[in-house]
């Protein structure tokens, strides 16, 4: 096996959130960057936010994470510096960057924050990291990506223990007849065969039920965004409640990494509704969010790198 390029600091690269009111739609209008979005479908989302305080709790999550992540590398005696730069609010990449670079960082580690590839979350990503090592010019760092980690034991058992979180609200009886459904965020089919998603979602999947010793199991999708003229991938989550066979559903957002926007509302509120329509339970698994040993697998990952 090669050795690791080894770096002097962790870049955490995330989508980034609104953190009060009066960012929301000039949040949105960064995501959108000119897309044609139905003014509709804007405002629809601008009360969501609105639902949810006028805010998303995925910066504050995800500098949980950040600060979960030093304290184990300093348990661990791992001496790295450890930012969050996000791609659609701040602090931006290009800011976060900048001050690695300005601290003498000459190779960074790019973690970016989806264990599941697809351009949308991971190619993405690092054409954010590459238009800010452009403008730093002379001055940029070098940045790695560590393998993919989508089937690491630590993430998948910290997957399942956040399922057995949820398993814990049912009882006994219900508990054993619930259907046990995973969800990530839906992509656009086209983009969805030129790369590795999919399977990704299935191998982890595969694994967490394996170990929460259960051998039927669904997946569906969420939170989709694009024109409906265009093929996504289906089941929508809304869909697969509204035609289930059992009157328990056990959600595990596995595609998701902290409890943001696109969990809290569209499984929360909008998934949830349709369940009590359709006369289903549903028990809704957190996400893995600063969970010890998600916080664990990112450290091991981080020390295999540091100098």
């Amino acid at each position: 096996m090669a050795a690791k390029a080894k770096c002097d600091a962790i870049l955490m690269i995330g989508f980034g959130g609104p953190t009060r009111a009066d960012e929301v739609r000039p949040f949105l209008d960064n995501v959108l960057r000119g897309r044609p979005i139905p003014r509709e479908r804007y405002q629809e989302v601008v009360h969501h936010y609105d639902l949810l305080g006028g805010r998303s709790p995925y910066n504050d999550l995800t500098m949980r994470q950040a600060a979960a992540l030093r304290a184990e590398l300093e348990k661990k005696g791992t001496r790295m510096q450890v930012a969050v730069g996000m791609r659609n609010w701040q602090p931006y990449v290009a800011d976060s960057m900048r001050r690695l670079a300005n601290g003498g960082a000459r190779r960074v580690l790019g973690f970016i924050m989806a264990a599941h590839r697809s351009e949308a979350s991971f190619g993405r990503y690092q054409a954010t990291v590459n238009d800010a090592l452009a403008a730093l010019g002379e001055a940029a760092p070098e940045v790695v990506y560590p393998e993919t980690w989508h089937d690491h034991p630590l993430f998948t058992t910290a997957v399942a223990s956040r399922a057995r979180e949820a398993y814990s609200r049912l009882e006994f009886p219900e508990r054993s007849r619930a259907r046990l459904i995973f969800t990530a965020h839906s992509i656009p089919l086209a983009m969805a065969q030129a790369g590795p998603y999919v399977e990704q979602l299935t191998e982890s999947a595969r694994i967490v039920a394996a170990e929460l010793g259960i051998d039927t199991w669904q997946f569906a999708y969420q939170s989709r965004s694009g024109s409906p003229r265009d093929a996504w991938l289906e089941p929508d989550i809304k869909e697969t409640l509204r035609n289930l066979d059992a009157k328990t559903a056990l959600v595990v957002p596995i595609g998701f990494l902290c409890d943001h926007v696109e969990v809290l509302y569209d499984l929360d509120i909008e998934a949830a509704q349709v369940a009590r329509d359709a006369g289903i339970r549903m028990e809704r698994a957190p996400t893995v969010g600063d969970h010890p040993l998600f916080i664990e697998m990112m450290a091991s990952i981080v020390a295999a790198y540091a100098r």
